[in-house]
């Protein structure tokens, strides 16, 4: 507890830079709370899978998902994060969505998405998870992992299943009608109430 003390003593502001830290300070904190609830970034924490269509480009594959045999029993987070752990899962969490925050701020996003490999290991992984039942008792494909068809040049469960839990979106505008939820308003009940009345 000393040695915090002793460090807060050494940064701490001092004489006529006490209120502009304080100012600074504070327009940092408001600037951080206002993106964080702008982004909905509060969102990605849940498995909701309308909080993947707080970005416009997810629409295709939202809506392909929504119609698909998947729709009815899977969340995106089911099938696209890892599952094996709760610190495994959110770190891929986190390292997907500061990379969308990324790619999607500059506008640098593909016109036809692809996995990235940690999130294709992801993805094999729980189709294994959920099928595997199917694939070692019915079909007995065995169990091959992500990671053993990379090292034989074997194929992947959606080299034959592509179209299972999306339709082929071959680019974001190859659905450009679909219809997805729209995301919650940020506007405060309160503050709609207010406004609506004048």
């Amino acid at each position: 507890m000393s040695k915090l003390r002793d460090f807060w003593n050494l940064i701490r502001p001092r004489g006529s830079w006490k209120f502009p830290a304080i100012i600074i300070t504070g327009a940092f904190v408001g600037i951080f709370i206002y993106t964080f609830i702008t982004s909905r970034a509060y969102t990605y924490l849940s498995d909701d899978p309308a909080t993947c269509v707080n970005c416009h480009v997810m629409s295709p594959y939202y809506a392909t998902w929504m119609h698909s045999s998947h729709g009815k029993d899977a969340t995106c987070n089911d099938c696209h994060i890892p599952q094996d752990n709760f610190v495994n899962k959110y770190f891929v969490k986190g390292l997907n969505g500061y990379r969308h925050a990324v790619v999607f701020t500059k506008r640098t996003e593909d016109q036809a998405m692809r996995a990235l490999p940690i999130n294709s290991q992801a993805i094999m992984n729980n189709c294994i998870r959920c099928h595997t039942q199917l694939n070692t008792e019915f079909v007995e494909t065995g169990r091959h992992s992500w990671r053993e068809m990379q090292e034989t040049g074997g194929s992947v469960c959606w080299d034959c299943h592509r179209n299972v839990p999306h339709t082929r979106s071959r680019s974001l505008s190859s659905t450009p009608h679909a219809r997805v939820p729209m995301p919650e308003n940020n506007i405060p009940q309160w503050l709609q109430n207010l406004t609506s009345d004048n």
